[in-house]
C-alpha cells in the first residue's frame, strides 16, 4: 500500500523528500507541542501551589497580627495596672505619713497633757482644777468660788494661788494658744450695778486672770479672753448644784493655728 501512496503521491507531482520534511515538521511541533503542554501543566501546578502558600502565609500574617494586637492590649492593660499600683503606693505612703504625723502630734499632746496634770496634780485631788482633754484641746475647769466672791471680780487669795501654779504649768506647754473663758448662771445682774449684764461680769472675770496669769510669766500675745455670760451653761440652772457648775472659769489651750489671724498671717507670709 506504501507503494501504492507513494506512486499516488508521485502522482500528484510532489516529491518524496518534500513529505518526509513535512512529516518529520509534524511530528516535532507535535513533540514541542507535548512539551509546552507538560511545562504549562507543571507551571500551573506550580502557580496552585504558590497560592496555596500564599493563603496561608496571609493566614500566617493574619494570626500574627492578632496576637501582636492581643499582645499590644495586654502590654497597655499592664501598663494601666502598673500606674494604678504606682498611684496606690503613692496614696499609701501618704497616708502612712499622715498616720506617722497624727501619732507624732498624739503623744506630744498626750505628754502635754500628762505633765499639765502633773504640775496641777494638788489642784486636782482637793477638787480646785478639773483638767480634760476633747478635739485636741486641753481645757483647765476652776469654779468661780474659789476665784470670786459673790459678784465679784476680784480674785481671792485661794484662786490666786491655784492660778500661780496654773500659770507656772502653761509656760511648760509651748505652741498653745490660751483662751480663757468667763461663764456665769442665769441670775440677772444689777442692772444699776458696775456689770449691767451677765456678759460684763463674766467677761470682767475673764480678764482679771488673764491679767495674773500675764503677770506670772504666760506670754501676752498667747493669751486672750471672753466672755459668754449664762449662754454656755454646763448644766441646768433649775438647781443650785447645777447653777454652781455653770458659774466657772475656763482656761482652754488650743494649737496656735486656731489663734485669731493666724491663718491671715500665715498667708502674707
Amino acid at each position: 500500500m506504501s507503494l501504492a501512496m507513494g506512486t499516488l503521491f508521485l502522482g500528484c507531482g510532489v516529491p518524496k523528500s518534500q513529505l518526509d520534511a513535512k512529516a518529520l515538521e509534524a511530528e516535532n511541533l507535535r513533540r514541542q507541542y507535548g512539551d509546552e503542554s507538560e511545562k504549562a501543566k507543571a507551571l500551573d501546578s506550580k502557580v496552585a501551589q504558590l497560592s496555596a502558600d500564599l493563603e496561608t502565609a496571609q493566614k500566617e500574617r493574619a494570626k500574627s497580627e492578632e496576637a501582636l494586637a492581643a499582645s499590644e492590649s495586654r502590654r497597655q492593660e499592664l501598663q494601666k495596672k502598673v500606674a494604678e499600683l504606682s498611684a496606690l503606693n503613692e496614696s499609701l505612703a501618704q497616708s502612712k505619713e499622715k498616720l506617722e504625723k497624727a501619732r507624732a502630734e498624739l503623744e506630744k499632746k498626750s505628754e502635754q497633757y500628762e505633765s499639765l496634770a502633773q504640775s496641777l496634780k494638788d489642784e486636782i485631788k482637793t477638787g480646785k482644777i478639773e483638767l480634760s482633754e476633747l478635739k485636741g484641746r486641753m481645757v483647765v475647769k476652776m469654779k468661780d468660788k474659789i476665784l470670786f466672791s459673790s459678784g465679784s471680780v476680784k480674785i481671792n487669795p485661794e484662786g490666786q494661788a491655784a492660778l500661780v501654779k496654773v500659770a507656772e504649768a502653761l509656760k511648760d506647754v509651748p505652741g498653745k494658744i490660751v483662751r480663757v473663758e468667763g461663764h456665769t448662771d442665769d441670775v440677772p445682774t444689777d442692772s444699776k450695778g458696775p456689770f449691767p449684764s451677765n456678759w460684763e461680769l463674766s467677761t470682767t472675770r475673764a480678764l482679771a486672770v488673764v491679767k495674773l496669769l500675764q503677770e506670772k510669766g504666760v506670754p501676752a500675745e498667747r493669751l486672750s479672753a471672753v466672755g459668754y455670760g449664762e449662754f454656755h451653761p454646763m448644766a441646768s440652772n433649775r438647781t443650785p448644784q447645777g447653777k454652781s457648775q455653770n458659774r466657772r472659769i475656763e482656761i482652754v489651750l488650743a494649737p496656735e493655728d486656731q489663734a485669731p489671724g493666724a491663718k491671715t498671717n500665715s498667708a502674707s507670709r
